[in-house]
Order: structure tokens, then sequence, then C-alpha cells
């Protein structure tokens, strides 16, 4: 197999779920950390001026609202949101799924809570319709290290690459030299400091 990176010319961003009431069911993860990748990989984006697609699954209910905060760094992306009645394979959303073809890239990063359920089954079926997909392992959670470690090694064993918010970062970045990849680093250095 080989390697091509990802990169802002190459690849989109898909946040799954980043919900306020879905990420407190997350255990294997801290809530802060989870929250605090997820802004991360949102501010990546919009830095590099990435395609995102956000989604949501019942905001009204017990899952809640978005994190406030993707608003602010991505609020054209959040106003354009795809909200999901339900549905659990986001790529069975037909809105949803017409949203990444619209975004004209092969290479997909994803991030969603939870990994064993949001996460899972659109980076599966991605996979199976010839994208090339990385998830980022702890840009999402679980409600147990059990489930985490099983949901990561199913989607591994698909054929998804896994990383991590800091290695996807770099491997994006591509040097820290860039004026992009100066903004980059102080993005690293905020949340490390945080």
């Amino acid at each position: 197999m080989s390697y091509e990176k990802f990169s802002a010319d190459n690849a989109a961003l898909l946040l799954i779920d980043h919900q306020v009431g879905t990420m407190g069911w997350v255990k294997s993860i801290p809530f802060d950390e989870l929250k605090r990748n997820a802004l991360m990989l949102a501010q990546t984006a919009s830095i590099l001026k990435l395609p995102v697609v956000l989604t949501s699954s019942m905001e009204e209910y017990a899952q809640g609202p978005l994190l406030s905060e993707l608003e602010t760094i991505l609020p054209a992306e959040f106003a354009s949101r795809v909200k999901r009645m339900g549905i659990v394979n986001a790529m069975d959303d037909e809105s949803f799924a017409a949203a990444v073809k619209a975004t004209g890239r092969r290479k997909l990063i994803i991030a969603g809570v939870t990994n064993d359920v949001c996460t899972v089954y659109p980076a599966l079926s991605l996979v199976r319709d010839g994208y090339e997909v990385q998830v980022v392992a702890d840009g999402g959670g679980s409600p147990s290290a059990m489930a985490d470690d099983i949901a990561l090694r199913r989607m591994e064993k698909g054929g998804v690459t896994l990383t991590t918010t800091n290695q996807l970062i770099a491997e994006l970045a591509g040097s820290w030299a860039t004026p992009e990849g100066g903004q980059l680093v102080q993005v690293l250095m905020t949340a490390l400091q945080g």
C-alpha cells in the first residue's frame, strides 16, 4: 500500500456529533481533553481552509447541541450542519452523504462521538465506498475503554487508518515554517498549555 499524505489540498474533515450531551457519555477519554481535541481539529481546518462537514443527531434531546465553540470557529459549516434525526450511520443520511460528496475530496478525516457508535459505521462505509479514511482516535471516545478499543480495532481491521489529533495536525501542516504552520504551532501550544 502506497502512502500519500493527507494535506489541505486533498482532504476534508468530518466532525460527527460533538454534542454536549453525547460527549458527557464518554468515559474512555476525559471530557476536557476530548473537547480540546475536537476544537483543535476545527481550528486546523479553519486555518488550512479544509472543507468541513458538521453533523449532529437529535439536538433537541439528551444528545444536546453541538459545542458552541464550533459555531465561532466554523460559522458557515455550523450554520449548514446536517441535523440527523436518529440515523446511526451518518452516511445513511442523504443530506450528510451529499455533503461529503460535495467536498470533492477522496481523503477524509473523521472525528466523532461516540467512536463505538457514531464513528465506526460511517468510517467503514466510506472505506467500502473507496475513500481513504483517517479516524482521529482522541477526537472521539466511547462510554468505556473496552468499547473504544473494540471500535478502533474494528475500524482498523476494516481499512481505516487511526491517528491522533497532534499527529494529524503535523501531517496536514507539513512544515511549521509556513504562515499556516506557524498558526498551527500556536493552536498546539495553546492546547498543550491549557
